[in-house]
């Protein structure tokens, strides 16, 4: 099965990175929390149900980028400029630290670090009624980044299939390792949560 190497790997990954990096992880973990908290004195993490590898519902923790309260406000899901964001959260976005705790998720099996993206349970059931053959994403573990997540640059619901299906087809070791560190510099360049000025993917990347 090609897709052995992924719990492994995953694995080793979280564990020598936590190592390795041991004073970032602990800045991360104990100044992220601080800054969610003091932004409006409001819960630090956020809980979501979302859909997992075929379609088993899994809870996802995130740091709260939004206002307390803000399912009651609008959907699960953001849109585009949402208001509820807050100041903390537009920071956590644009390098992603929002997902940090998801690492746990990563660490119980129910994610990958690369993968389709999980997306909230009434989103993806909406997509699914809308889009023949949505529902095959559901095929692997999702993950925190991915095909789609990088180079899908208007967020529109076909082309995450699109990205999420020749990730699925295409998915390797060598792949895996190119986004993850594709990633990383868009966490260090803060280009996350905006979807112009990214490059097409590069089809030299292979089995």
């Amino acid at each position: 099965m090609k897709h052995s190497y992924k719990r492994p790997f995953d694995i080793t990954l979280l564990v020598t990175s936590h190592i390795v990096l041991f004073p970032v992880w602990l800045l991360i973990w104990g100044l992220i929390p601080l800054m969610v908290w003091l932004g409006d004195r409001g819960p630090i993490f956020f809980r979501q149900e979302r859909l997992g590898k075929n379609g088993e519902v899994i809870a996802i923790l995130k740091f709260r980028t939004m206002v307390q309260n803000a399912e009651q406000l609008g959907p699960a899901w953001n849109v585009d400029g949402d208001p509820r964001v807050t100041w903390v959260g537009h920071i956590l976005r644009r390098t992603a630290l929002d997902e940090v705790p998801s690492l746990l998720n990563i660490l119980k099996g129910d994610m990958s670090f690369v993968g389709p993206r999980a997306l909230d349970t009434q989103e993806h059931k909406l997509l699914e009624r809308e889009i023949p053959g949505f529902v095959c994403r559901l095929q692997v573990v999702p993950g925190l980044t991915g095909l789609a997540q990088v180079y899908d640059k208007f967020d529109i619901a076909e082309d995450k299939l699109r990205y999420d299906l020749e990730y699925i087809e295409r998915m390797s070791l060598r792949l895996d390792v190119y986004l993850i560190l594709v990633s990383i510099k868009n966490t260090i360049l803060a280009r996350w949560d905006q979807r112009k000025g990214k490059s097409d993917f590069p089809s030299d990347i292979q089995h």
